[in-house]
């Protein structure tokens, strides 16, 4: 397939060569569905390799191309691994996306410190590691799109979340560094990706030390909205992209009051743990993979009959649309009386 380079922005996405980290679940999993039913042809990773396997064989059954690589992104020669396999399997690569990612939540001192470790090294240095691997092939090739999925952790940061956090604020640094070094190189993007609460297994695969349930609330986004975003900056890459007006609003509030932010989110998560009911401790995925079955939802908006955060911001704004438009037609009224 001929490659425009430049400015080119990738409208057809057949036969683009995707690599994709944590790719067995979550947003990872939808993302690999949402390329495969674009034509693309997928380099898919994560360290269970059964669940890799499920997910390969449904891009498959849909008409694409995909292997599975089984990779451990805290592994700089795994993640190298797997790009030689990418290109082993298919010539080249032509989009990276970083997406393997987790979390501690509950106070800091009482998680084991590797825990807080392992955060830093999958979600910071696994982003590293991955743009190591994927630049000096973009670089050698003059295109390529590097798109790494932070969320609004790297905007404000979250209370009982310290390691996240840290990993993901170090994140937003990292890329925007890497995003002024090609600037130079028209043909090469880098891209960085904030969404708002996402309903996927990540809330069960991190650790959870807070001695309560999480409750996310009910302006949780669907995995797809994200896969989807994905798939928009291959075809349009911008810098940064909020997934959901939570995402946005952090951003703006945090960048133009920072310190009534932090003590407004630190308040209202000390009365959702005053509130919430209590749950053991546990360390999810983080040291090892779980043996739950792959999916892609994580099951909160199911279990609690609420649509996705996107469906009710529209029938928001829809109502308040409505209630505008009846209010500025009594008031003609008024006037015309």
């Amino acid at each position: 397939m001929a490659h425009r380079h430049g400015t080119v922005r990738m409208r057809d996405l057949h036969d683009q060569i995707v690599v994709i980290t944590g790719a067995s679940s979550g947003i990872g999993r939808a993302a690999a569905l949402a390329f495969a039913d674009r034509g693309a042809r997928l380099a898919l990773a994560a360290r269970r390799p059964e669940a890799l396997d499920s997910i390969a064989a449904a891009c498959r059954a849909r008409g694409a191309d995909a292997v599975a690589v089984s990779t451990d992104v805290t592994d700089p020669q795994a993640v190298e691994r797997l790009a030689r396999r990418a290109e082993e399997a298919f010539g080249r690569i032509d989009v990276w996306i970083n997406n393997a990612g987790t979390g501690v939540f509950g106070p800091y001192q009482d998680a084991p410190l590797d825990l807080h470790r392992r955060t830093v090294e999958i979600n910071l240095l696994g982003g590293m590691y991955g743009a190591y691997a994927a630049l000096p092939r973009f670089l050698r090739q003059g295109h390529g799109t590097l798109i790494t999925n932070i969320s609004l952790g790297g905007w404000a940061p979250a209370p009982f979340a310290a390691a996240y956090s840290a990993s993901k604020f170090g994140l937003r640094a990292f890329t925007a560094s890497l995003r002024q070094e090609v600037r130079r190189h028209p043909g090469i993007h880098v891209c960085s990706v904030f969404p708002a609460m996402v309903d996927t297994p990540g809330l069960e695969h991190g650790a959870n030390v807070s001695g309560r349930q999480i409750d996310t609330g009910p302006l949780v986004y669907a995995p797809e909205e994200v896969a989807e975003t994905f798939v928009r900056l291959v075809r349009h890459p911008r810098d940064e992209v909020a997934v959901g007006w939570p995402a946005r609003a952090a951003q703006v509030a945090y960048a133009l009051a920072p310190g009534p932010t932090e003590h407004l989110t630190g308040a209202a998560i000390h009365r959702m743990l005053d509130r919430a009911k209590p749950a053991r401790h546990s360390y999810g995925a983080i040291r090892r993979p779980l043996d739950d079955a792959p999916r892609i939802a994580g099951g909160w908006r199911a279990r609690h009959g609420v649509p996705s955060a996107r469906t009710l911001s529209l029938t928001g704004l829809a109502i308040l649309g409505g209630a505008t438009l009846v209010a500025l037609g009594s008031a003609a009224a008024r006037a015309g009386r």
